[in-house]
């Protein structure tokens, strides 16, 4: 059997108005609501069209290996379209195949070629959907809004006002913080600091009621803790072990976020650099909303081809020996398996930097989700002071489990003294401190990531695209922490549209048009 093998890059083709609606000058925005839209290529250099059809010519079946989320089911039928026609014609026998497949290893290949079903019209159909009304609306509102600002504003720091179903209400979410935090009115806070002696060591002591917001309360508190003696007698003694739960299985979103905490790698840096890790056979497909491992899915093996690895073989060979723990529940969402390592890898196989942070997280992440729960002993000691209650707490780790492995998610011993009940002991310092209130602190890029998914504000593959728009087209900053600042551009522009029709940046209207193009997939 001859087998021809060729690939496209991304989308053939995408959806566009025809020419003739393509002046500014001429067309009034409204009318592109109603204007019929057409495909075109989507890069004529790259001449995929007529390569397809070249390749096409004397083949008898076509096998489609795009990728397996909607988009790629999508270019499945951008294929069909231009294949289809040069194919031989076989008299009752299917021509057209699917190929269903999350990686790239020989097994996970293999399997696909043995299972091959059909193309899934609903779901291109879906994305079609998506592509118009988003053209619609953002060609509509952009034209709209740059034609009014640039007559208005000379001094418009930009050339294009641009509006995006997704990109909207992305900005403003980012906006919202902003209000938020300059309506936030600071308030004064009052606390008693107290402190015992143990030997050499103080402790300090956390007061049962936190914090008051009135001095004159707070020196009443003082002054009735501080009488007679002040001795701080023990009413309890408590040990309860407790567990920090191993991490779910890792999909896309958790993927941005972990790497925007822990790597200082934004949305979009990460989504490249997970493309080209599974491009490059070394993680699995990285868009997925499913956080749940198929039963089928080999865990062991998995881990298996981790324990020749130099940095965590090691733990890799203990975990196996004393037997994976079972993961936790999560949700399959139909699409892909989660994301995990495909083979063992060290920082020179994948080329550093970016790409070995990303794959040496999302590979520790996987290990830490076969991995038994961080267990630790906590032990809590009660104290009266002339009827008023504090407290002290410890920690003991008995068992780091996953924690050994995940980075960042470990934690220190607290250690305590012995003490028993009726034990009386003598305070050591008492006064008032104060402090005042924050305001929140702006969004960061994990924080807007949970607020799209959340409000249903874009997919796991376009949640990136979004939050770098807001940053390129200069409606917010990326400031330290990586958290983003709207500008004076990005908080006008949805000032003004609240004022004008709040649903134009609410997440509402958005999530709505995703959940019905979700019936059109389904």
């Amino acid at each position: 059997v001859l087998f021809k093998v060729t690939s496209t890059a991304g989308h053939i083709y995408q959806t566009d108005f025809p020419r003739q609606f393509n002046d500014w000058e001429k067309t009034n925005p409204i009318e592109l609501f109603d204007a019929p839209v057409v495909k075109v290529e989507a890069n004529a250099k790259h001449r995929l069209p007529a390569h397809l059809q070249k390749e096409a010519h004397g083949c008898k079946h076509l096998v489609l290996w795009l990728d397996c989320d909607r988009e790629g089911e999508n270019i499945c039928f951008e294929v069909m379209s231009i294949v289809v026609p040069q194919l031989l014609k076989l008299s009752g026998q299917q021509q057209i195949w699917r190929a269903k497949f999350s990686a790239l290893a020989p097994a996970d290949i293999q399997q696909a070629m043995r299972t091959l079903g059909t193309p899934n019209k609903n779901e291109a159909d879906s994305v079609d959907a998506r592509q118009e009304l988003d053209l619609k609306v953002g060609c509509a509102f952009t034209r709209f809004q740059t034609q009014y600002f640039q007559g208005k504003y000379g001094d418009l720091d930009a050339s294009l006002v641009s509006y995006g179903p997704c990109q909207t209400p992305t900005l403003q979410f980012c906006v919202q913080r902003y209000d938020d935090i300059h309506a936030f009115q600071p308030e004064t806070f009052y606390t008693l600091d107290t402190s015992i002696r143990v030997g050499e060591q103080e402790l300090f002591l956390e007061w049962e009621r936190g914090q008051v917001f009135d001095s004159v309360t707070a020196h009443t508190y003082k002054d009735i803790v501080s009488a007679r003696g002040a001795v701080a007698v023990v009413v309890d003694v408590t040990e309860k072990e407790e567990k920090m739960p191993r991490p779910q299985a890792l999909n896309t979103v958790n993927m941005l976020k972990l790497a925007s905490q822990r790597l200082g790698m934004g949305p979009q840096q990460a989504m490249q650099t997970a493309e080209r890790l599974y491009l490059s056979g070394k993680v699995t497909y990285p868009r997925t909303e499913t956080c749940k491992y198929p039963e089928s899915f080999d865990l062991r093996g998995t881990a298996a081809a981790q324990a020749s690895n130099p940095y965590w073989g090691g733990y890799v060979k203990e975990l196996l020996s004393s037997g994976l723990a079972r993961p936790r529940d999560g949700v399959d969402a139909g699409d892909h398996p989660p994301i995990t390592p495909v083979c063992s890898a060290t920082e020179a196989d994948v080329g550093g930097g970016d790409a070995w942070a990303l794959y040496e997280l999302i590979t520790r992440h996987f290990l830490a989700s076969i991995s038994p729960d961080c267990r630790f002993l906590k032990r809590k000691v009660t104290f009266c002071v002339n009827e008023e209650i504090f407290s002290l707490s410890g920690r003991h780790m008995l068992d780091g489990g996953f924690t050994r492995i995940m980075r960042g998610d470990g934690m220190k011993d607290v250690s305590i003294p012995d003490f028993r009940k009726a034990d009386q002991v003598p305070l050591h310092k008492i006064s008032v401190g104060s402090g005042q209130t924050h305001p929140p602190p702006f969004l960061s890029e994990s924080d807007l990531l949970g607020l799209m998914e959340k409000h249903g504000i874009g997919t796991d593959a376009s949640m990136a695209t979004h939050i770098n728009n807001i940053c390129e087209r200069n409606y917010v900053s990326l400031v330290s922490n990586r958290r983003l600042e709207p500008t004076k551009l990005g908080v006008c522009l949805v000032h003004g549209y609240m004022q004008i029709d709040p649903d134009l940046v609410l997440p509402s209207v958005r999530a709505s048009i995703e959940a019905l193009v979700d019936v059109i997939a389904q």
